[in-house]
């Protein structure tokens, strides 16, 4: 008896600790490893009602922001997340229930830190919704991290809120696409993790950077929309599974304290100047 309980406690450790233990430790920082915070547009709510399944929301309005980062790590540059498509340059905002604009393209931004498109050798998205993928067809060369089951998704039909067509050069054949499955030490020293956070679709995923000087960033993909939403661990109406939305939430608060990272939520505006103000970068 005492031998089954022991092998049944040491087994719920095990699978409890797993999270964490998935994360590598940092080995030493690379002499380059810097991160820019991109403007890749603004969202007005103008019936925010669909941020929370609880009508905490209800009758109110919320504007968003939109980022995007690159990473770069020594030679290499990872791009996380593409923004809303170029269409969308200098777009009024209405009042629709949702409207959305962008002000400056990746290219004219990229242009000002000295990076050209064909530089960018990974691109990495935190999921299929078309304001984060809007301006992926400028990076072809690049190798697509994609959750796995969001590609799978995509290839099956076009889910809500999704455009395939703005992932044309990777869904066509044209582009080299890499699913990831679980959470991927994206350049095997520990500085760049993608995290598994399902929840808002099937393959939804964060970031995490753990730069030198700062520490540890986590990108939050749409795990959030608002830092309000963390603590009461409010889900999106849109969200694809409820029960993977609040274990992705937890998971990066655990994360988070754990690591003594910030979070930056990544469509809340009272993130945007946690970082360093574009172009500057935080190190």
């Amino acid at each position: 008896m005492r031998r089954a309980w022991l092998k049944l406690t040491t087994s719920l450790f095990l699978t409890l600790a797993a999270p964490l233990a998935a994360i590598p430790a940092q080995a030493a920082a690379p002499a380059a490893l810097r991160l820019w915070r991109l403007d890749c547009g603004r969202i007005q709510m103008n019936d925010a009602s669909p941020l929370s399944d609880t009508s905490a929301y209800a009758g109110q309005t919320r504007r968003l922001s939109n980022g995007c980062y690159l990473v770069q790590h020594g030679d290499d540059y990872l791009l996380w997340d593409a923004g809303l498509p170029r269409a969308l340059l200098d777009k009024p905002l209405n009042n629709q229930p949702i409207s959305a604009t962008l002000d400056r393209d990746l290219e004219s931004q990229l242009a000002a830190i000295g990076v050209r498109p064909e530089q960018i050798s990974r691109l990495a998205i935190s999921h299929y919704h078309f304001d984060h993928v809007g301006q992926a067809a400028l990076f072809p060369r690049a190798t697509l991290l994609i959750g796995a089951a969001d590609l799978a998704a995509l290839r099956a039909g076009s889910p809500p809120f999704a455009d395939p067509s703005l992932l044309a050069p990777w869904l066509t054949g044209d582009g080299v696409t890499d699913p990831v499955q679980g959470d991927r030490d994206v350049f095997g020293d520990g500085s760049v993790t993608i995290l598994a956070a399902p929840g808002h679709t099937p393959g939804e995923q964060a970031l995490l950077v753990r730069l030198p000087q700062t520490g540890a960033v986590i990108l939050s993909g749409d795990v959030a929309h608002l830092e309000a939403q963390l603590a009461p661990r409010r889900v999106p109406t849109w969200n694809t599974d409820r029960a993977g939305s609040l274990a992705s939430i937890d998971r990066l608060a655990q994360l988070a304290a754990a690591l003594k990272a910030r979070i930056i939520v990544q469509h809340d505006p009272e993130d945007v100047p946690r970082l360093a103000r574009f172009p500057e970068a935080s190190r």
